[in-house]
C-alpha cells in the first residue's frame, strides 16, 4: 500500500509491518484481543476525488423524494433506499433508522449468467440530467477504494501468518458495495428507541468508511461501553466484519458500532463494503481450530448477506425470490 507505514492501528498505534512481525511471533491462542477496527492513512486516494464524490452525494440526496424513487432499490439491491427504510437494530429501535442511502455494486450486465445470482446485476444510476457528473465521480471513488481494499486484504493475510495471497481465491468475483448515506438532522434518543443507525456489526469481510467530518460513529469493544470514534482527517476507518470473524473462529472480531446524532446536524458517509464471492465458503480455517471447537456454523458469503439484509431492510424478504435465494445460498454451505 502506498505510504503503508502511515496505516495506523486505531487501538495500538502500530504500523502494519510491526503488527505483522509481532503476530508471526505470537501463538494464535494469544490473539483474542486483536482490535476490531483500525485506520488507514496515506492510502493514495486523491482528496479531490473524495471531495467530488461527497459533493455528488449531497446533490443527489437533495432531490425531491419522487425523483430519488425513480431508482428505488430492486430485488438485486441496487439503487435508492428511503429514509427510515433500514432498521439495523430491530431489538432496540422503535422506528426505522434516520438515514437514506444508495447501493452500488459491481456493474453486471442484466443478460449475463452472473446476474442470475442474488445481489448481482446492473447498477441503477441517477440520470445525467438530474445530477450531472454523478456516475463518473462515484465510480471513480469506488474504483480507488477497491484498490485500497485489495492491499489491506493482503496485509491481513500476512498479519495472520497465512501469506499475502491467502484470501485472494475468495475474491475472484467479489461482492463490492458502495453505500452512500445521508443522515437527517434528527437527534437520536436512546430512551425512545430512535437511532441514526442502530447497533450492528458489518456483514462482510471489511468496511472502508469515509465521512464528511460530522461526528456520530460509536463503537463497543467490550459488550457494554460505547465510545466515540472521531473522524481522522485523510484516513479511512476500517471495520472488520462478520466473515473475517467466522474465518478466524472469533480471533478477529467484527466491530459492533452504531451512529448517534447528538449534534442536530445532517451527516454524510460513504461506507464501502468489501465482500467475498457470493458462493465463497465461510467457516473456520484449520489454523484457528487447533485446540478449539468451531464457534459458528458454516455458511456462504451470499447466504450470510441475504440473511442479514432480510432482517434489516423493510420489505426485503418480500422481494421476488429473496426468501428462496437466502435458503438456497445457506444450504449450499
Amino acid at each position: 500500500m502506498h505510504g503503508v507505514r502511515a496505516c495506523k492501528n486505531a487501538d495500538t498505534g502500530a504500523d502494519p509491518p510491526a503488527l505483522v512481525r509481532r503476530h508471526r511471533r505470537q501463538r494464535l491462542s494469544r490473539f483474542p484481543h486483536f482490535p476490531s477496527y483500525f485506520a488507514v492513512a496515506d492510502h493514495g486516494v486523491p482528496e479531490q476525488l473524495i471531495s467530488s464524490a461527497f459533493e455528488q452525494q449531497r446533490r443527489f440526496f437533495a432531490l425531491p423524494l419522487e425523483q430519488k424513487m425513480q431508482i428505488a432499490a430492486d430485488s438485486k439491491y441496487r439503487g435508492y433506499t428511503p429514509m427510515a427504510e433500514e432498521t439495523l437494530d430491530p431489538s432496540r429501535s422503535r422506528a426505522g433508522d434516520s438515514h437514506e442511502g444508495l447501493y452500488f455494486g459491481r456493474d453486471i450486465p442484466a443478460d449475463s449468467e452472473e446476474a442470475k445470482l442474488p445481489l448481482h446485476g446492473p447498477n441503477q444510476w441517477p440520470s445525467e440530467e438530474l445530477v450531472p457528473g454523478y456516475r463518473a465521480a462515484t465510480e471513480a471513488y469506488k474504483a480507488e477504494v477497491e484498490r485500497v481494499g485489495f492491499r489491506v486484504l493482503r496485509l491481513l493475510g500476512l498479519g495472520l501468518g497465512l501469506g499475502p495471497d491467502h484470501f485472494l481465491p475468495y475474491f475472484s468475483r467479489p461482492m463490492l458495495f458502495l453505500r452512500p448515506l445521508h443522515y437527517s438532522a434528527q437527534q437520536s434518543d436512546e430512551a425512545a428507541g430512535l437511532y441514526a443507525a442502530g447497533a450492528h456489526s458489518d456483514y462482510g469481510m471489511l468496511t472502508f468508511l469515509k465521512t464528511d467530518g460530522v461526528p456520530g460513529l460509536q463503537i463497543c469493544t467490550d459488550g457494554a461501553t460505547w465510545r466515540d470514534v472521531p473522524p481522522i482527517e485523510g484516513a479511512f476507518i476500517v471495520n472488520l466484519g462478520d466473515m473475517l470473524c467466522r474465518w478466524t473462529n472469533g480471533v478477529y472480531r467484527s466491530t459492533l458500532h452504531r451512529v448517534i446524532n447528538s449534534s442536530g446536524r445532517e451527516r454524510y458517509s460513504m461506507p464501502f463494503f468489501f465482500e467475498p464471492d457470493f458462493d465463497a465458503r465461510v467457516d473456520a480455517l484449520p489454523q484457528f481450530l487447533e485446540g478449539r471447537e468451531p464457534r459458528f456454523p458454516p455458511t456462504t458469503a451470499g447466504g450470510h448477506l441475504l440473511e442479514r439484509y432480510h432482517a434489516t431492510h423493510a420489505g426485503y424478504g418480500k422481494a421476488a425470490g429473496t426468501d428462496d435465494d437466502a435458503s438456497a445460498a445457506t444450504a449450499a454451505a
